[in-house]
């Protein structure tokens, strides 16, 4: 067993480094490759990492925490940008994805998290993985605020922001924007539900559903952005109102489930 944890450990920490190297050349060059190039670059990278993430996984015992939780949401947001960028190939936040994906996915070599307690059911990886793909869906929406950011700053000062943004209309942007918080909201409901109606198929018995800061958050994050997209069916809302609101939704959500865990794990270093 121990011989086993040793080379699942190994080659967990061979595959996040080079993942680290291969991101940190991406991004050292990514404004000279062709779009191509650096689509196949980012394929060989987005493999690694999820070689990184698969291992770190099988190390006994399973643990889970901020840094995990952060390299997975940065590698499905880098799934979501290549699978977009095929549609749209003139988005070139690349360089950006890079840098973040480099220092997401050695986070988890330094603090992997805590073991899960036997007691917690089956049904919390499902559980998790709701949770995981809510957090990269609503950093997709993240990053498009961001996009339309640049492309209302570029039409005031043109050619400004022309390379990140690919000319792509400013409406286009926000509607894809607006489709990833509605995705990104539909999965941290079904994941708030599961946790509130089904607390003792997930935690077990011996630890029922609590009101926590973390749950307190995450519920917030969900009314900020059930209120945009409110907002946007009924008024109208859009630009720079929406952008904020996407903006202090994915705050609330940061502050739930990975900012109380880096609090505990980084700052306070405990484990429970």
């Amino acid at each position: 067993l121990y011989t086993r944890r040793m080379v699942i450990v190994s080659a967990h920490m061979i595959l996040s480094v080079l993942s680290a190297l291969l991101y940190a050349g991406l991004a050292w060059c990514a404004s000279s490759l062709s779009a191509p190039a650096a689509r196949r670059l980012l394929l060989t990278v987005a493999a690694v990492h999820a070689g990184a993430l698969a291992t770190g996984f099988f190390v006994p015992p399973p643990a889970f925490g901020f840094a995990p939780a952060v390299s997975i949401s940065a590698w499905l947001v880098l799934v979501v940008y290549l699978l977009e960028s095929r549609a749209l190939p003139q988005l070139r936040a690349r360089g950006f994805l890079t840098l973040v994906g480099m220092a997401a996915v050695v986070l988890p070599l330094f603090f992997p998290g805590r073991a899960l307690p036997p007691e917690q059911g089956a049904w919390m990886g499902i559980h998790i993985a709701l949770g995981m793909a809510s957090y990269a869906l609503l950093a997709c929406a993240v990053l498009h605020a961001w996009l339309v950011t640049r492309a209302e700053a570029a039409l005031r000062q043109p050619g400004s922001d022309s390379l990140v943004t690919g000319n792509l209309p400013v409406l286009t942007l926000e509607r894809l924007m607006f489709g990833f918080v509605w995705a990104g909201w539909i999965l941290l409901s079904a994941t708030l539900l599961a946790g509130l109606l089904f607390d003792e198929w997930l935690y077990g018995s011996a630890l029922p559903f609590q009101w926590t800061h973390k749950v307190v958050f995450a519920w917030l994050a969900w009314l900020t952005f059930a209120l945009l997209l409110m907002g946007r069916w009924r008024l109208g809302w859009r630009g720079r109102k929406a952008v904020r609101m996407v903006y202090a939704g994915s705050v609330f959500l940061l502050l739930s489930y990975i900012g109380s865990r880096f609090v505990l794990e980084a700052l306070l270093q405990r484990a429970a």
